[in-house]
């Protein structure tokens, strides 16, 4: 049976998010901080074998004192991350456990994952040893130097992804090594780097990334909306796999 180690990146800046107090993953949402609803999707999972959240080295001290009791009720690690993504990456994949089959990364401050997007996407990536969450791009973009249009760019085929990516380990431990101080945005880069397929799976626009202020009213009126529809069917007690199947 696969097994996934799933990184869970929480070491980001939050230099949009504009709280001077706590950073996007560190705040709280519907009664609980942001990191752990995104953890919550793996954790209890039989096919995880290891959940690791990856902080920046300023935060740890405080992280330890706010949640390590979450952290160890959870049956979650703690990594300390690097200055950009990719160094976080790299210090959490140094720490996958050697039961691992495949990896998976995901954004701390996505929240709002489904156990059924979690469930498609780790298929894919057993299937086609790698596989991301995405969503087909709807609006109209524009190219646009010194505050000008300068084209109206074609968004056939666009898609804007999500997480979380999914791999195989071994290919991903190779696209790591080669990857070597290369410049990217999101982890399935390094295996397209490699040349290597990546398999979409349509995922949904609420599995968004809380960015800034607004992204986190727009989860919580999301989180307020899956309640009462939880609450609303007949003969059953509110359970979270209510809201997240």
């Amino acid at each position: 049976m696969s097994k996934f180690a799933v990184l869970v990146l929480a070491a980001g800046r939050s230099s949009r998010f504009g709280d001077a107090t706590d950073k996007k993953p560190f705040v709280t949402l519907d009664g609980r901080a942001v990191w752990m609803h995104s953890v919550e999707r793996f954790v209890a999972r039989t096919d995880v074998c290891q959940t690791i959240v990856v902080v920046s080295s300023e935060d740890r001290e405080d992280f330890h004192r706010n949640f390590g009791a979450n952290l160890l009720f959870m049956g979650a690690d703690l990594c300390e991350g690097g200055a950009e993504r990719a160094d976080s990456v790299r210090a959490g994949l140094a720490k996958v456990s050697g039961d691992a089959t495949h990896i998976a990364i995901h954004d701390a401050a996505r929240p709002l994952v489904t156990v059924d997007e979690v469930d498609r996407v780790f298929a894919a990536a057993v299937e086609t040893g790698a596989a991301i969450l995405a969503t087909p791009v709807t609006a109209t973009l524009k190219r646009v130097a010194d505050n000008r249009v300068t084209e109206t760019a074609p968004r056939d085929g666009l898609w804007a992804a999500q997480t979380p990516q999914a791999f195989e380990l071994g290919l991903f431990r190779r696209a790591v090594a080669a990857a070597e101080g290369a410049v990217v945005t999101d982890d399935a880069q390094l295996i397209e780097r490699l040349g290597e397929p990546v398999a979409i799976v349509e995922g949904s626009p609420q599995n968004l990334k809380i960015t800034t202020q607004d992204d986190l009213k727009l989860a919580a009126a999301i989180f307020a909306d899956k309640t009462r529809s939880a609450a609303k069917k007949p003969g059953r007690l509110v359970e979270d796999d209510d809201f997240w199947s």
